[in-house]
């Protein structure tokens, strides 16, 4: 099971783009509020109904965690003990772990980018670096070990598209990088 957190706020592109690549390409999503209230409002105002509360995450079955930016997201996240602790919990269990634009200074924040490739916002290029990260600025898209990072809103089909090759193989991403007609 792929897990998208949605915190108030968040970039709705960035968490949409994702999620319906993942399931075009057969694999089960979920998305996640970070509160008990379903409908998450996005940083543009689009409003998204979550398919389950943080609560309901089974970490069991979780086969990568998703973290969309977006400035309101991204603070929500930060600023959720439970988020927070789940984030840890997927890294020190070794799963997947992926975060888009600014999303990865969530991951600075909490201390496991040390050496890692990685790609984010410029926004954010400074919190990534302080934090040991190995920017690569000119990518899209960078995994790194399990860790997938992407560059911004701009780039969410493309990061959709290597989530799909992370968890099924560089073959399933580019049945579906056909399937949907994006050179």
């Amino acid at each position: 099971m792929v897990y998208i957190l949605l915190g108030g706020g968040f970039e709705e592109v960035e968490a949409v783009a994702p999620a319906d690549i993942l399931r075009r390409a057969d694999i089960d999503v979920l998305t996640v509020s970070l509160t008990n209230d379903l409908l998450v409002q996005g940083g543009h105002g689009i409003a998204v109904q979550a398919d389950i509360t943080l609560d309901e995450v089974v970490f069991e079955d979780l086969e990568m965690l998703v973290l969309p930016g977006g400035g309101g997201g991204v603070e929500s996240i930060a600023g959720s003990t439970a988020a927070m602790d789940l984030i840890l919990r997927v890294w020190n269990a070794k799963k997947k772990l992926a975060a888009l634009c600014a999303a990865p200074a969530i991951l600075a924040k909490l201390d496991i980018l040390n050496g890692l490739a990685v790609v984010s916002h410029p926004v954010v290029y400074e919190q990534v670096k302080a934090a040991g990260g190995n920017l690569q600025p000119g990518l899209p898209v960078v995994t790194d070990g399990n860790l997938t990072t992407g560059k911004a809103a701009g780039t969410a089909i493309d990061f959709g598209l290597e989530l799909v090759a992370v968890l099924r193989g560089c073959e399933a991403a580019d049945k579906m990088r056909n399937a949907i007609f994006y050179k």
